[in-house]
């Protein structure tokens, strides 16, 4: 195909205008899922053909993209169908190869020559949506394609974490999305610090491992979830990074920034509140133990305890919840308060972040740090 080679500091990346049938035949179309609870838009054997379009998407743990939304295709092919002056696609689609794609330069044009199209096809990083209308659009409206050039920038070479990187980029800044799911992309893009990689490894470790006891209770999909859950996957990340931030020696240092050390600490203190709460954990239908508000506390009483202990230490000798339920003991005899009823009583504050530091104060008192 014929492209410009565009040049950025060290980066090289292309530009090229594609005929709308071509396009669509180079790209996959794929989304994430997490095959917990999620309920898939529409299955391949619908009757409606976006519905039945969307079931055939690729769904992998291993891709970035968003479910593909059968109202937000329709409104685009309707738009298509209403756009006769003004472009169809005006901005242009973020296309991403794994592949090294050879560009050769035409005469004395550096910068202007043919690159070769990848054996496995692009994955879109950006425009998605648009295409897959513009698939339905060209079904409905045979020859159109021949009348659409898709104006495409191509990145070729890089590790697929940067198709990652560049999702969360555009996404995190101009597209209202489910920050949860931007969260659980974050371990695996290089130009976030270590400690904010580090939380994000944890808290997706705290999803997955059989060993954790929040395994599966974290809401990843928002309100898409199906299974009861417990706490948002934004709100954790958000309080194990200032974890870490506030008591960088400690995990930076002492467990070496390891996310594996770091989820078996954090494993293992959740362990020895479950032990101790046992009664009352995951009880949601009688208690607030084990809801947002207060798994959020119990992170802030463990910073307390790494502050003003040498509980780090100890668990690095002899690694175990024991180490914890030593301290926490004196938790058991507080079940009642944390009852539904009454709950915001013997909690009182004016919002959400007051009562998590409100909750959190009370269970210090009971802790032997």
């Amino acid at each position: 195909m014929l492209a410009t080679r565009i040049r950025q500091k060290d980066g090289i990346f292309y530009f090229a205008s594609i005929k709308g049938a071509d396009v669509l035949s180079r790209v996959r179309f794929s989304s994430r899922f997490y095959f917990e609870g999620e309920r898939i838009e529409a299955e391949p054997e619908s009757e409606d053909p976006i519905a039945k379009f969307i079931g055939s998407v690729e769904k992998s743990e291993k891709a970035f993209q968003r479910s593909i939304s059968r109202r937000k295709v329709r409104d685009i092919v309707n738009f298509y169908e209403s756009a006769e002056i003004q472009p169809a696609i005006p901005g242009t689609i973020l296309l991403f190869s794994e592949d090294v794609l050879r560009f050769r330069s035409i005469g004395n044009m550096e910068s202007i020559g043919h690159l070769d199209e990848p054996e496995s096809g692009f994955l879109i990083i950006d425009g998605q949506h648009r295409l897959a209308g513009l698939q339905f659009y060209g079904q409905r409206n045979p020859g159109v394609f021949e009348q659409i050039d898709v104006p495409c920038i191509i990145f070729d070479g890089k590790s697929a974490d940067f198709a990652a990187e560049m999702f969360v980029i555009i996404n995190s800044t101009q597209t209202r999305i489910n920050r949860s799911h931007l969260v659980d992309l974050l371990d695996r893009i290089g130009r976030y610090d270590e400690k904010t990689r580090l939380a994000a490894s944890v808290v997706k470790r705290l999803y997955d491992e059989g060993t954790s006891p929040l395994q599966y209770k974290i809401n990843r999909l928002g309100g898409r979830s199906r299974q009861e859950k417990w706490i948002l996957q934004a709100e954790l990340f958000n309080e194990l990074k200032k974890l870490i931030e506030q008591h960088e020696l400690a995990f930076m240092k002492d467990l070496k920034g390891r996310p594996e050390r770091v989820f078996e600490m954090i494993a293992d203190y959740l362990k020895a509140v479950r032990k101790v709460m046992e009664k009352i954990w995951g009880e949601n239908d009688k208690y607030k133990f084990t809801q947002g508000v207060t798994l959020k506390a119990l992170i802030r009483v463990l910073g307390e305890m790494i502050e003003n202990s040498n509980v780090v230490e100890t668990w690095l000798v002899e690694p175990s919840p024991k180490v914890f339920e030593n301290r926490i003991g004196g938790w058991a005899p507080l079940k009642d308060e944390f009852r539904n009823d009454g709950f915001y009583e013997r909690f009182p504050a004016k919002g959400q972040l007051e009562r998590v530091r409100v909750i959190a104060q009370r269970l210090l008192k009971a802790t032997d740090i």
